[in-house]
């Protein structure tokens, strides 16, 4: 079992289509203990049901934004597991005005929510749970390709995660000194509960299967089993780094030409 006696936290679950309990899924049944958390009440049923199957022993809210609740969490972590070995940050949001219709028209207060959310979330997660992590952990944070290339619809969402993977480099060298780990996991596009606030997904699905060199789109279970590696002692020479697990799709530079 790669991850026997490993403890961590999960961030971003909302339910058993999501990345991230792809990610909680393939760390359970490499022996790893989990920790999830849950946004509002709205959500905490959704979470509730993903930790009786997943036989998780604490879920604990948390808002990103709310600096008490991440306090909180730090605390109830420490107290209920002592230290923990991982942490996965699969946290995003942008208003849906801002993205439809053009870039150059977001405002400055989407663009706020944003960051926060999107970016900032990162940060303020990491200092927090930094110190009950234990030498030589791994952290991970979920990004996608729209941070590098245009795609449409993502707008300020692909902003958003470039700043994402910017700050993981930054972090990298910041946490490097305990031998802790940052990694982001670029997946391709899967129809999940936040992918359902982009326009036109199911062209963006489409179009994914039929030009990545798989000629296929991924699942949460493939996703989740590359994550896994990130976070367990396999990649303990891994940090910093973009990993994409998306059939291949990064690669192209057009499409496909089918004859």
């Amino acid at each position: 079992m790669i991850m026997k006696d490993k403890k961590g936290l999960i961030v971003g679950v909302a339910n058993n289509r999501s990345i991230a309990y792809g990610i909680a899924k393939a760390c359970k049944e490499q022996g790893a203990d989990i920790i999830l958390t849950y946004q509002n009440d709205k959500l905490k049923k959704r979470v509730e049901k993903v930790a009786e199957e997943l036989d998780v022993k604490h879920i604990y809210p948390l808002d990103v934004t709310n600096e008490e609740e991440l306090k909180n969490l730090k605390e109830s972590i420490e107290k209920d597991y002592g230290k923990i070995d991982f942490l996965v940050h699969s946290v995003a949001f942008a208003p849906r005005e801002a993205l439809d219709g053009k870039f150059i028209d977001t405002s400055k207060e989407a663009f706020k929510i944003a960051m926060e959310i999107s970016v900032y979330s990162l940060i303020d997660l990491v200092r927090t749970i930094e110190p009950i992590m234990n030498d030589g952990g791994s952290i991970l944070t979920l990004t996608y390709l729209g941070s590098q290339r245009y795609v449409p619809h993502y707008n300020v969402m692909g902003v958003a995660k470039a700043a994402l993977e910017a700050s993981v480099r930054y972090l990298a060298v910041d946490l490097g000194e305990r031998k802790i780990r940052i990694n982001a996991l670029s997946a391709g596009p899967i129809k999940t509960l936040a992918a359902s606030g982009i326009g036109d997904f199911s062209e963006i699905l489409k179009y994914n299967e039929k030009n990545s060199p798989l000629r296929k789109n991924v699942t949460i279970e493939e996703v989740g089993n590359s994550a896994m590696y990130l976070l367990s002692d396999l990649s303990s020479g891994v940090t910093a780094e973009v990993h994409y697990v998306d059939a291949g799709y990064n690669i192209m530079g057009m499409p496909l030409y089918e004859k």
